[in-house]
């Protein structure tokens, strides 16, 4: 399992860093309709972050196991 801070929030490059994917990915999933990507918060026009726990259940949420889907 990832291992994250529970107290702090994450930017869009720490989210970014974290999976692996350029920031503009991560900017990308805001803006597309329907919105996709791990709940943000939305701080101002400019800052947007996101918790921890909410990328854990964004996640799983995507987690497929070989297992069960065959």
């Amino acid at each position: 399992m990832i291992s994250l801070p529970l107290n702090a929030l994450m930017t869009t490059e720490e989210l970014a860093e974290l999976l692996s994917v350029d920031p503009s990915t991560i900017r990308r999933w805001r803006t597309t309709s329907p919105v996709q990507g791990p709940p943000f918060i939305r701080i101002s026009e400019r800052v947007v972050k996101y918790a921890p726990e909410d990328v854990r259940r964004w996640l799983s949420a995507r987690r497929i196991d070989p297992a069960v889907a065959a």
